[in-house]
């Protein structure tokens, strides 16, 4: 029996997790034991986790010592932090860990989360394409913005997910009168914004699972719908209801050379996010060491319908984690078949379908 501590089991991202291992239960004569955390206290009831604890936030100086307790208590061997605010500071803790013998397969902290205008100006040096950014320290550079690269442009936060802060902006005013507003309403400082070239096309994603440097495996998506898309802003509000995998070569060179840009010796779970522009190029929008929320749904969906474990990345990584042989072969690239939908909504439920087949999922 696996001893595995699972944090973040409330949000979405680690509810999908814990799912994948409890299908690698059922299909792989496996047996988890898990001991799963969360802050939320409404949200930590969706978890089928064998022991459900509530932690502090992860910025509270008794979160990682209440992690260690639990490692303790029920031997965990393992420790799997799901949202990017705990994979941060459980990996810039580490050694406490691995004194304690627990395994992880976690980025070093400085690839989790990295700030935007760091992970561009990191993405830019190594010849990764990239739309162009200027950083906004000043008013005065918003000007700069539309005078160097036109209209209309992208402006968002350098820090934080799901496309925070985000707006298309088609003038100097427009502009202005968004990063005066957030900061005026104490959400961001002038500081925290970068304003970007405008890219119209596809909307896509790249998930990488690397070992010491090696790629173990990878698939390309195309996001098509948004979730309550009307009452954003950006029409983006993090994570998709709609998705559709996709084969690109493009895509898949340009992820990699962003993962490695980010960092040459890759370890764990790394997430790109791709925007095309009007020719069709795909740059570079964001890197992280992180887990894209619906990557172990994903794997979830393919290998429950297709009865395939090898599919199942969340339990894959685990494996690796273990050091583990994994006696499957598993592609570096296109890992799960193209032109498969992944269609999720609400209370409604988890279709993932193709032209001759609809699955229910959930």
């Amino acid at each position: 029996m696996k001893r595995i501590l699972i944090t973040g089991i409330g949000g979405i991202g680690g509810t999908n997790f814990l799912r994948s291992l409890r299908l690698a239960e059922d299909q792989c004569n496996e047996k988890f034991f898990i001991v799963g955390t969360e802050y939320n206290a409404y949200y930590i009831e969706f978890s089928d986790a064998d022991v459900k604890f509530r932690t502090p936030r992860h910025i509270d100086p008794e979160f990682i010592p209440t992690l260690l307790k639990l490692v303790k208590d029920y031997e965990l061997e393992f420790i799997h932090p799901h949202p990017s605010s705990e994979a941060k500071i459980v990996s810039e803790k580490r050694k406490l860990f691995e004194d304690l013998g627990v395994k992880m397969l976690l980025p070093k902290p400085e690839d989790i989360m990295p700030d935007k205008f760091y992970m561009y100006e990191k993405l830019n040096a190594s010849n990764v394409p990239v739309p162009k950014t200027i950083h906004i320290k000043s008013m005065d550079d918003i000007d700069e913005a539309f005078r160097r690269i036109g209209s209309p442009l992208w402006i968002r936060s350098i820090i934080g997910a799901g496309g925070r802060l985000s707006l298309k902006v088609n003038n100097v005013e427009e502009a202005k009168m968004w990063v005066k507003l957030n900061v005026m309403q104490g959400r961001a400082k002038i500081n925290e914004f970068i304003i970007q070239e405008y890219l119209p096309g596809r909307d896509l994603a790249f998930d990488s699972l690397w070992f010491n440097g090696r790629l173990i495996t990878s698939y390309a998506r195309e996001r098509i719908e948004y979730p309550f898309r009307h009452i954003s802003l950006s029409g983006i509000t993090g994570t998709p209801s709609v998705a559709r995998i996709i084969h690109d070569n493009a895509v898949n060179s340009i992820g990699i050379a962003a993962v490695k840009a980010l960092n040459p010796n890759p370890h764990g779970f790394y997430s790109v996010d791709l925007k095309e522009d009007a020719d069709g190029n795909p740059k570079i929008t964001e890197v992280d060491g992180k887990w894209h929320t619906t990557a172990p749904l994903w794997g979830y969906s393919y290998a429950k319908v297709y009865n395939k474990p090898s599919y199942n990345i969340a339990y894959v990584y685990i494996k690796l984690g273990y050091g583990e042989e994994i006696t499957e072969e598993i592609p570096q690239t296109n890992l799960f078949p193209e032109e498969h939908y992944l269609i999720r909504q609400m209370d409604s439920g988890i279709i993932l379908k193709n032209k001759n087949n609809r699955w229910r999922i959930l």
